[in-house]
């Protein structure tokens, strides 16, 4: 591996955590950004609009996860003047919990990794 590396370079590994079913991507740093949006304003265009996606895409990728997942990780509900609302379900925040703390061992993973490489 050495003479792939050029001694005045400095090198870290670059990669990004997601969890997929046989239906495609499930999990990642956007959806969960999403989630947690939608936990705080309590809306899925809002945390679209707060993100800078449309609603409509917001509105896929909620979809997406709860037709994977196996109970819904967003609720919706429908009416009132405004529309309607969404909320994260106990299933939505344990799945951010744990991957928080999957993403925060990947982390660790990648310096540990980039660390050896440096040591190579």
């Amino acid at each position: 591996m050495k003479a792939l590396l050029l001694p005045t370079k400095t090198y870290r590994l670059n990669g990004r955590l997601w969890l997929e079913t046989d239906e495609g991507r499930f999990l990642g740093i956007g959806r969960l950004e999403l989630l947690e949006q939608i936990a705080a304003l309590g809306s899925i265009s809002k945390a679209a609009q707060a993100m800078g996606m449309s609603y409509k895409r917001a509105w896929d990728l909620v979809s997406s996860m709860n037709a994977q997942a196996a109970t819904p990780l967003v609720a919706t509900q429908t009416g009132g003047s405004k529309g309607g609302g969404a909320s994260v379900t106990e299933a939505g925040h344990s799945a951010i919990a744990a991957f928080t703390a999957l993403q925060a061992r990947f982390q660790e993973f990648m310096a540990a990794e980039t660390n050896r490489l440096r040591a190579s």
